[in-house]
């Protein structure tokens, strides 16, 4: 190793201030002798006095700086205490071996510079110059008394060398401040990671008669034959369950030029669905793997308009709306455009969102099974939200806002006429049928099946599949109040209020084959739907997890009734997900790190109509982001 590409680090070692290691001999190891010399010289550079039994006796020499330093590299480098991964330790990284002897050598001769003019400083003050070359003298004739480097001029001389050398390291990208490379600075990598227990339990009184057909179930397979069955698929309402569930999110966020944005997320899951992405553990048996989904992937363009934001995004992403887990599961991605915006007016912000977002596609060669294809039957929502943020007072914020969804053609659609000798045979509406549902939405069947000699007069081949009742036009209003008077401690208010406008109750009465009450004399069951949903909820405590022991805690009442929200995207852990259920949740947080928090939730949910069903849910999480 050349003397030159030892040099940057003698000043940080010796002139920043940092103590150099003691090379003593310990029991059963050899070390260096320790140099009288080298620990006075060390005991100046930091402002003291070299200790009295190792005074060193300094012979008057010619004041010649650069000597000085030359001397002192080729003694440190000859008792082997100058090392390049010193600089390593003090740069962070290792210094390139091939830097240029002539960049070396200039800065060789700014650091004598440097050293001469500490002299000059010193000498100017009234001190005597700390010639440092007798040091190195085998017979000292004349001493003197070396006083020590002033502790203003020592940062001074730090500061400067430390300038120089982190210029060079950048220039020549050997040293942190310029080793990652610049495009890796664009990306935001981000993930999540969550395990939880569950247990779900069924109080007495629950329905277990055959009441709660699983729709869910019968569209996404083979039609369901009513003639040749005495049950369909049903839903769990009377046996306890556990599980162990866990959920994997990772994703990635690249920052483009003028404006643009792409990401993406992968996440687990057990299936497919819209609403969650926890993974059940032992779900698919024998330790097999586990799916992984594309989350989120997403392109997005921001602009700001004098005090105003604009942003625009394409593909699919987080929910564009405000609004409660009753309207939308916080884990449901909106695919399709989305364009949302906002405007300062000082302490108002009035801001908007509107998209358009394709809910179901027709499949290109539908119906399969025949030459002659059926008319698309393509689903869509349009949404549009208006509101303000209010900064009310110093401590008190208010979020209100009232949003409009248009569900186009979601509802189930009566098929022509036709007779269906197999399974396979399929109806030309088929596709109104909702692709993914959960439990609480008003079914009708879709197949106008004639009755006739093929099926014994509509006793057998009865194929069916089913759609939901009513169409879906909601109107809801969202509101959030903070109150920040303890921060970081806040109290917040929330609550929701959704009505769907496209509900008529006289029109399902005839089609509704769920939701119906007790029978009556007659025969016939009332239907008993409804098109009302609100929550109220209570949060205290950190509004996030962001150090040890943050808390919060909170609770919140919901009463949905079955046809207010698409039972599909509303949340899907209160009552086991879906509509046409009232009761609580009770929940609270504690953090164990600053990336680590645990939780708890209790969820005790209850049927508005029809037979009567009661689910209480109890969860224990422990969370984790990066």
């Amino acid at each position: 190793m050349s003397l030159h590409s030892k040099f940057p680090i003698l000043p940080l070692a010796l002139l920043l201030g940092l103590p150099w290691p003691a090379i003593q001999a310990q029991e059963g190891a050899i070390a260096p002798p320790v140099d009288p010399a080298m620990d006075a010289l060390l005991q100046l550079v930091e402002g003291g006095e070299p200790p009295a039994a190792q005074k060193p006796q300094v012979t008057q020499a010619p004041e010649k700086s650069t000597t000085v330093v030359i001397n002192l590299i080729n003694r440190m480098v000859e008792k082997g205490l100058l090392t390049k991964e010193d600089a390593g330790e003090l740069l962070q990284q290792a210094e390139d071996d091939a830097i240029a002897a002539r960049q070396q050598a200039a800065m060789a001769i700014a650091a004598a510079e440097q050293a001469a003019e500490v002299a000059r400083r010193l000498n100017e003050g009234g001190g005597i110059t700390p010639n440092l070359d007798p040091l190195f003298s085998e017979n000292p004739e004349d001493t003197v008394r070396v006083t020590y480097i002033p502790e203003h001029i020592r940062n001074q001389m730090r500061d400067e060398i430390r300038q120089d050398v982190l210029e060079q390291a950048k220039a020549e990208n050997w040293a942190a401040p310029n080793s990652v490379p610049e495009w890796t600075k664009k990306f935001r990598v981000f993930g999540d990671v969550r395990a939880r227990y569950e247990s779900m339990h069924y109080p007495e009184g629950s329905d277990n008669t055959g009441s709660f057909p699983d729709f869910n179930a019968i569209n996404t397979g083979a039609p369901f034959d009513i003639a040749g069955n005495v049950f369909s698929p049903q839903l769990n309402a009377d046996q306890d369950r556990e599980r162990l569930r866990f959920r994997v999110r990772v994703g990635a966020e690249v920052s483009l030029v003028d404006g643009f944005t792409a990401g993406l997320r992968i996440a687990t899951g057990s299936d497919n669905s819209p609403v969650s992405t926890n993974q059940t553990l032992g779900g698919s048996g024998n330790f097999s793997k586990y799916a992984i989904w594309l989350d989120r992937g997403y392109l997005k363009y921001e602009t700001g308009i004098g005090d105003g934001r604009l942003a625009l995004s394409l593909g699919r992403f987080d929910n564009p709306f405000f609004s409660s887990e009753v309207m939308w599961d916080d884990d449901i991605g909106f695919d399709g455009i989305a364009m949302q915006g906002s405007y300062n007016l000082n302490r108002v912000t009035p801001f908007f969102s509107a998209g358009a977002f394709p809910v179901y596609n027709t499949n290109l060669n539908y119906a399969t099974n025949q030459p002659a294809k059926f008319e698309s039957y393509d689903k869509w929502l349009y949404g549009i939200q208006a509101g303000l943020d209010w900064k009310v007072r110093k401590d008190l914020d208010l979020k209100l806002a009232i949003a409009y969804y248009d569900f186009d053609s979601i509802e189930g659609v009566l098929s022509d006429p036709y007779t269906p000798l197999s399974a396979s045979d399929a109806g030309n509406t088929d596709a109104s049928r909702p692709a993914f549902a959960q439990k609480g939405n008003t079914y009708r069947a879709i197949r106008n099946i004639i009755p006739s000699a093929l099926n014994n007069y509509g006793t057998l081949y009865q194929y069916q599949y089913f759609g939901l009742a009513t169409p879906f036009r909601v109107v809801a209003l969202t509101g959030k109040l903070d109150y920040n008077k303890f921060e970081p401690i806040q109290i917040s208010l929330s609550g929701e209020v959704i009505k769907n406008l496209a509900f008529k109750k006289s029109d399902l009465e005839p089609i509704a084959i769920n939701n119906r009450g007790v029978v009556s004399r007659s025969g016939l069951a009332p239907f008993e739907g409804g098109d009302m949903a609100w929550i109220a909820g209570l949060k205290v405590g950190h509004t996030a997890m962001q150090k040890r022991w943050d808390w919060n805690f909170g609770v919140n009442y919901r009463y949905v009734e079955s046809d207010a929200v698409v039972d599909g995207f509303t949340d899907s852990d209160f009552g086991g997900g879906g509509t046409n259920l009232k009761g609580f949740t009770i929940f609270g947080n504690l953090a164990v790190s600053p990336n680590v928090w645990l939780g708890v939730r209790w969820m005790s949910a209850d049927e508005i109509a029809g037979p009567p069903l009661k689910i209480d849910i109890l969860q224990f999480d422990v969370s984790a982001k990066f």
